[in-house]
């Protein structure tokens, strides 16, 4: 009796999209429809209206498309780190085999861990005065170096570089590495912005402003730039701070506290650095206003000497009409002085001339007023009075008694007669 042995089994092989398609199948009768919660994370809204985003926890994540005829009917603007609950169906994106949850509706669940602790430090800082745009420096005109701070491997170096080749090869760039993105960032953040605080060239001369870039990313992704210390080492920048992280719709706390926020890392690059024709410009215009301004300065000056020219004339000319006017003054000076000689000595003449017959006369009338004045001085001789027979009275003391009541019984008296005096008593007083 033959012994017979049982065939192995018969083993399926799957082309990859029929593969695809079962497992679409499978996922579809085993768990769709589907609700589930997580955090909002990469979100993006294509210019056809759908949008795509990625659903995560603290262990995983799932990709999400939600297509234009659902977003439309969002009440809500998603935004980077929320928490949501989704409905909709599991599918294999069969060109990529990816897992997707095809997305019916969005309902908003609460903020997510992350972007909770983004608005308590935002609101932290803002209390600080970190944000107050009264501290906020405006860049430099024309920049002679440039500090940047970024990852040596980020494409934001290639571009930031490349804008200020383009724009400005004449401004000096002082790189200072750091990570950009995942545990330690941070920190290295911080201490590239502080070399470039210390920094120094050859003349003693520091930076005039500095880049703070990164490209685009998640909100994990850029993460490292929600970080306290780096915010308040960023305010105490020497020098103006500009934050290009990430693409337009991202903003991170170093984006509050910078100086200026740019959109991207490029547009942070042509902030700092006035394009070379700009400057060309510039000069010109300083040029042709100096220029011009020069000019009128040696009009007014030209004019100012033609008129001093036309006022002193030749100085031999000068000298010739200074000389005539000079010995016309001489000879008007000794004219005078003649004339004036002669006047005088023949007033002096005519004085002489006229004084001695006035001095004749006048001599003649002083004696006769002499003559009459010693008669009346004669008249006036109180000794030609005492001649007739009168006597002049005096008391003791000498003064002149003119009058009976000055004189008592028994007083004294003096009688001055015409040739002597003689003292006499009052015996009595006789009155009228």
């Amino acid at each position: 009796m033959a012994a017979f042995e049982s065939a192995p089994p018969v083993r399926r092989v799957w082309p990859v999209s029929a593969l695809c398609r079962a497992l679409a199948d499978t996922l579809d009768a085993r768990f769709n429809p589907v609700r589930v919660t997580g955090e909002l994370a990469s979100f993006m809204r294509a210019s056809s209206g759908h949008c795509y985003f990625t659903l995560k926890d603290a262990q995983a994540q799932l990709r999400c498309a939600m297509f234009k005829r659902a977003a439309s009917q969002l009440d809500f603007a998603p935004r980077e780190g929320e928490l949501v609950e989704l409905t909709g169906r599991l599918d294999i994106y069969g060109p990529r085999g990816d897992l997707q949850l095809i997305v019916e509706s969005m309902t908003r669940q609460g903020q997510g861990n992350l972007f909770e602790q983004f608005m308590r430090l935002k609101a932290e800082l803002e209390a600080e005065g970190l944000f107050d745009a009264a501290r906020k420096r405006p860049l430099p005109a024309v920049p002679r170096t440039i500090g940047l701070v970024t990852s040596l491997g980020a494409a934001a170096l290639h571009d930031v570089v490349t804008a200020l080749r383009r724009r400005a090869p004449h401004v000096q760039v002082v790189l200072a590495p750091a990570l950009v993105q995942g545990e330690g960032a941070a920190p290295a953040l911080v201490q590239a912005l502080a070399s470039l605080y210390r920094y120094r060239d050859a003349q003693s001369q520091g930076v005039d402003a500095i880049l703070l870039v990164r490209g685009g990313g998640s909100m994990e992704d850029l993460w490292a730039f929600n970080d306290a210390t780096l915010a308040r080492t960023i305010a105490a920048s020497p020098v103006p701070v500009v934050s290009g992280v990430g693409h337009e719709t991202d903003f991170t706390i170093a984006d509050f506290v910078a100086d200026v926020r740019a959109p991207t890392p490029t547009a942070a690059a042509e902030m700092v650095s006035p394009a070379t024709q700009q400057l060309q410009d510039l000069v010109d215009g300083q040029q042709d206003r100096l220029q011009a301004a020069l000019m009128r300065v040696v009009d007014r000056q030209a004019q100012r000497l033609d008129g001093v020219a036309a006022r002193l004339g030749r100085p031999s000319s000068i000298v010739a009409q200074r000389s005539a006017g000079l010995v016309y003054l001489r000879q008007r000076m000794l004219h005078a002085m003649a004339s004036d000689v002669q006047w005088r000595r023949s007033a002096w003449q005519h004085m002489q001339q006229g004084l001695l017959p006035s001095l004749a006369r006048a001599h003649q009338a002083q004696q006769q007023r002499t003559a009459s004045a010693g008669l009346r001085l004669e008249l006036l001789d109180p000794s030609l009075v005492l001649r007739r027979g009168y006597a002049w009275l005096s008391d003791a003391s000498g003064h002149a008694v003119t009058r009976a009541a000055q004189l008592q019984a028994g007083a004294s008296v003096r009688a001055t007669l015409a040739d002597g005096a003689v003292d006499l008593v009052v015996t009595q007083q006789v009155s009228n």
